[in-house]
């Protein structure tokens, strides 16, 4: 199976890069390298956005639209939600997302 690398960028301007088979979430995997800045209160299950990304405008038409659940969700950021703001939980890595780049806002809660 494929590895697909993804790049999260803090507010302060730190910089993580994880990498995850095809088909994980970018919320599992940046939980399972261990980046707090990505909360994930409800594990995934679309009850939070404590997982809320704001990606690359570059990324972001390469992405599916967000769905009625997610919107709603996004309406609850933490922090101002921006356009390209999305749930990481509903971004699933894939080798056409290989270098994925999203911020990390200041605050999930």
């Amino acid at each position: 199976m494929a590895t697909v690398t993804a790049h999260l960028v803090e507010a302060n301007g730190t910089r993580h890069t994880v990498q995850a088979r095809a088909g994980k979430s970018l919320m599992r995997a940046a939980t399972d390298a261990g980046i707090d800045a990505i909360a994930a209160d409800c594990g995934g299950c679309l009850t939070c956005a404590t997982c809320h990304v704001i990606v690359d405008p570059a990324w972001a038409a390469r992405l599916p639209p967000p769905e009625g659940d997610e919107l709603a969700m996004l309406e609850m950021t933490a922090s101002p939600r921006e356009p390209t703001s999305r749930l990481s939980c509903q971004i699933t890595l894939e080798p056409a997302l290989d270098g994925l780049e999203v911020r990390l806002p200041a605050t999930q809660y």
